[in-house]
């Protein structure tokens, strides 16, 4: 490509792409998340707790799953 080529590209790409009027974010989102976290607390959904019910039941009629389920861990 020569060097004329290479400019009209540049110059087609400035035109095309708008230049970032407000790049900077108006309030930091750091403590937001913080205190969305902290208020939905650590719940566990019914489907969670049916998940933990059958790993229990496994390990109670079938013993043999442990060495299995350590080595998943």
């Amino acid at each position: 490509m020569s060097e004329e080529d290479l400019k009209g590209i540049g110059e087609r790409l400035r035109s095309a792409m708008r230049p970032m009027e407000d790049a900077e974010l108006r309030r930091d989102l750091w403590p937001a998340m913080l205190r969305r976290l902290d208020a939905q607390g650590s719940r566990l959904s019914w489907f969670d707790w049916v998940l933990l019910a059958g790993l229990g039941a496994a390990v109670v009629f079938f013993p043999a799953v442990v060495p299995a389920l350590l080595y998943q861990f």
